[in-house]
């Protein structure tokens, strides 16, 4: 499952530092499309590691919290300034699964290929309970 558009308890399985584990993917993926490199930033992961726990917690994918807070507010919460997009998605894949998923969604290749983008963060929380299912967040601004 995914999903794109333009705050959680932290569940077993979380998935922080996963922005390093993400590099190489964004890199190929913005010079193959002649754009610049972007780099891993820390507000953004904690803005993705946020999300990503409360679908986890939650048990489904969404841009909004149950607290009703959207995406705009989350980030501002968060510190992120300016133009700021989210791919979100949900299952047992690997970092390459995961990037060919969302390159082969308009909404989500639309974001990671949006040349006002040169920040990101990455991260995933695992369901409770011993699952492998885990929940992604990846947040891109400027």
């Amino acid at each position: 499952m995914l999903a794109a558009c333009q705050t959680a308890k932290i569940v077993p399985g979380q998935g922080a530092g996963a922005s390093a584990s993400a590099d190489a993917y964004l890199a190929d993926i913005r010079k193959s499309n002649g754009l610049t490199r972007m780099t891993a930033d820390t507000t953004l992961e904690k803005a993705a590691l946020q999300q990503a726990g409360y679908m986890a917690s939650a048990g489904r994918m969404s841009h909004t919290t149950g607290w009703g807070k959207d995406f705009a507010s989350r980030m501002r919460n968060n510190g992120v300034q300016g133009a700021a997009a989210e791919n979100i998605a949900q299952g047992q894949m690997d970092m390459a699964k995961l990037f060919s998923m969302w390159m082969n969604s308009p909404g989500h290749r639309r974001n990671m290929l949006d040349p006002r983008f040169s920040k990101y963060g990455l991260a995933y929380v695992r369901e409770g309970n011993g699952s492998d299912r885990k929940y992604w967040a990846l947040v891109l601004g400027r």
